[in-house]
């Protein structure tokens, strides 16, 4: 469902842990600028006025009244019910924050919270990466089409997301696509997100370059490293991507076994999918190996890097059989190759997040 021609305006907030930036959209985008606010994220009374006092301005500078609330707020927390849990970053929020029911009675219009990631891959699936994926395989004459969607965020946190059939899967609290908390490949005894964020990248880094954590540059500056493009250890970056496209392959190939769709991958550090892309899909493609030596594929499906220009290919031809059906005269068109594909994001981040919020919202209004 597209909302890209609607004229109904949502408000929406992109909450990090310093600043709290505040906008409005309409039919995909933005109406407003954008006001920024400090969060106060230690002073809970402070964060709250200013969230009150960020989406009142906001409010003053749309063209018309606004019909919703939605964004993203970091858990743990009750999304349905609008009430924030003990937050990490924002030490402020303890006990429970009925942060949705107060924008609600403050602005008299409904609020809708959900998670960054969630809502990243909301936006991915109605004006992102599943209808791109969607629109190259009825261009290329396939009968194939996908309605599943599975994103991640490579920044500071290992984040995830899951569409199905058009709709957002959430979970019964609030917990569902935890991604983050799934096993490290690599340190068993720790959790994805230290092998699959920017600290871990830079911990690779310095691994391996026999350097300190503290002189390590950001993964942008490792990315260029990687590239020969800055001086440095290069073949202790082209290893720190490498392991951490082996550690998201692990994870998302386990999440992919329940989930069979696509899969699209964002956060700053997506930015450096060329270095870590094929070692993710490598994984998703690796076998296990049976008691009596049998190695068998770990997903049922196989797995395609669709930003490669030849595999894409391949992917978008399948296997498209015509056959008969038995006893009569009918055929059909039957594709053969069992097959998911893995991307980058095509709207970016903050623009798939906004857009998953504003459907998210019109979504729920509409079916009430």
């Amino acid at each position: 469902m597209s909302y890209n021609k609607d004229k109904r305006i949502v408000m929406t907030l992109d909450a990090g842990g310093t600043n709290f930036r505040f906008s409005a959209m309409r039919g995909n985008l933005p109406v407003t600028g954008t006001v920024a606010m400090p969060s106060n994220g230690d002073n809970l009374e402070k964060c709250l006025a200013n969230i009150i006092a960020g989406f009142a301005e906001v409010k003053k500078k749309c063209p018309q009244p606004p019909v919703a609330i939605s964004f993203a707020f970091p858990g743990p927390a009750d999304y349905p019910a609008g009430i924030i849990g003990d937050l990490g970053n924002l030490p402020g929020f303890r006990g429970g924050v009925a942060l949705g029911p107060m924008l609600e009675e403050t602005f008299r219009v409904p609020v809708f919270i959900n998670n960054d990631g969630e809502l990243f891959v909301y936006g991915e699936a109605i004006a992102g990466f599943l209808p791109y994926v969607n629109g190259l395989l009825k261009k290329a004459g396939s009968p194939k089409r996908y309605k599943n969607l599975f994103g991640v965020t490579l920044g500071t946190g290992f984040g995830g997301g899951i569409t199905r059939n058009g709709e957002l899967f959430a979970g019964d609290n609030s917990n569902a696509s935890q991604i983050w908390l799934m096993r490290n490949k690599l340190d068993p005894q720790m959790n994805a997100e230290e092998g699959a964020s920017i600290r871990a990248v830079r911990r690779a880094y310095a691994e391996k370059a026999g350097i300190a954590v503290e002189a390590t540059p950001d993964p942008r500056g490792i990315e260029e490293i990687a590239l020969g493009k800055a001086p440095g250890n290069r073949a202790a970056a082209v290893e720190a991507y490498r392991r951490l496209g082996e550690v998201v392959g692990d994870a998302l190939g386990n999440a992919l076994t329940l989930i069979d769709g696509l899969a699209v991958i964002g956060g700053g550090v997506a930015k450096g999918w060329r270095l870590f892309l094929p070692a993710l899909v490598d994984e998703l493609n690796s076998p296990y190996t049976a008691p009596n030596g049998n190695k068998f594929r770990r997903l049922p499906e196989a797995a395609f890097n669709l930003e490669d220009a030849a595999r894409l290919k391949l992917f978008l031809k399948g296997e498209t059989r015509t056959i008969t059906v038995p006893g009569g005269k009918r055929k059909l068109k039957y594709d053969a190759l069992q097959r998911i594909g893995v991307g980058v994001s095509r709207l970016g981040t903050s623009e798939a997040v906004a857009i998953g919020a504003y459907a998210f919202a019109l979504q729920k209004l509409d079916a009430k």
